[in-house]
């Protein structure tokens, strides 16, 4: 499913400015990883944002950067061939996670902005596929959305920048959709001269649950970082064995 192909070209925009406070937290959870033990696997690796940082905190690893979305593919593909580093040590497929085909061993895995959208059966056996290949100690670090009840969340700027002549805004709000769900609404609004020219809409829905629920479902020992000058979104925990 290509959840976010409505809004794949403003992406990089959000992907950069999360990263901003998502990067200290993956460094906390990565750094000093022995990556002797096989890739490290990027699993809804998006336009490659995360795929670029992980290969900045462990610069020996060799990395398996999943994305099933052709267009955010294709942005993920050109930040890999653009780099010669990356080019040399990522590895892009197209599978989603349920299908993502695995080596028998891993050094860790990333899973971010994506858990909420699996369905539990298919999530539980992502986390046992990919925890009989870890070695001991080493971790799966899991993003969420820091809502663990549905519940109303009105619309919301969550950012604005200038790109040239441009300016572009993210607007996002939530509602409950259904029993442990909440349905996104995102809109993206394009600006040029004061005057909006443009509105990208799009939405999704996402089974809210926090680290608790990671630990249960996973039979893993899961802890949540804690991200400085962050509220709870988004949460962000980590699963070892």
């Amino acid at each position: 499913m290509d959840y976010y192909s409505p809004a794949a070209e403003f992406f990089d925009l959000v992907g950069h400015r999360h990263l901003a406070s998502s990067a200290p937290a993956l460094r906390a959870a990565l750094a000093g990883l022995d990556t002797a033990h096989g890739p490290v696997v990027d699993i809804g690796a998006g336009t490659g944002l995360v795929t670029a940082t992980i290969a900045g905190i462990l610069p020996s690893a060799r990395i398996i950067s999943a994305e099933p979305s052709p267009n955010m593919r294709a942005i993920l593909t050109s930040r890999v061939f653009a780099d010669p580093d990356l080019r040399e040590r990522v590895t892009v497929l197209p599978e989603p996670a349920q299908e993502l085909p695995l080596p028998d061993s891993i050094s860790a895995a990333v899973v971010f902005g994506v858990a909420g959208h699996i369905p539990r059966s298919e999530r539980l056996e992502l986390w046992r596929r990919l925890a009989e290949r870890l070695p001991p100690g080493a971790p799966v670090v899991v993003e969420l959305m820091g809502v663990d009840t549905p519940r109303s969340i009105p619309f919301v700027r969550m950012c604005r920048e200038t790109v040239g002549e441009q300016v572009y805004e993210w607007w996002i709000s939530g509602e409950p959709a259904g029993s442990g769900t909440m349905r996104w609404r995102t809109q993206w609004r394009v600006f040029r001269g004061g005057d909006l020219v443009r509105t990208v809409d799009d939405e999704y829905d996402w089974e809210t649950f926090g680290v608790e629920r990671l630990a249960e479902e996973s039979g893993l020992t899961a802890k949540r970082l804690v991200q400085a000058g962050r509220a709870a979104t988004p949460e962000i925990g980590v699963l070892v064995k």
